[in-house]
């Protein structure tokens, strides 16, 4: 059994990787707001329990920040090694 078969593929790691790699890769940039979590889930083909999941990895990497009432961002590059 190779690695790959080991280990669960879970949809919201999918997610988080493809937002991952668009934040560092500079196409999402800092300071941007991602868009609402239903329009997001939707555009994704996902529940919002996945859109959630995914986010919340990415607020723990601190790739992103979630303002109540107003959005989650993008963080600044300096601001993510904190």
């Amino acid at each position: 059994m190779t690695e790959e078969q080991r280990t669960p593929h879970y949809l919201y790691r999918v997610v988080f990787e493809q937002f991952k790699a668009r934040i560092e890769s500079g196409e999402l940039a800092p300071n941007t707001p991602l868009p609402a979590e239903r329009r997001l889930a939707a555009e994704l083909g996902v529940a919002l329990g996945t859109l959630r999941h995914a986010t919340q990895l990415l607020r723990e990497e601190g790739l992103v920040v979630t303002i109540p009432s107003k959005g989650t961002f993008v963080r600044e590059a300096s601001a993510r090694s904190s």
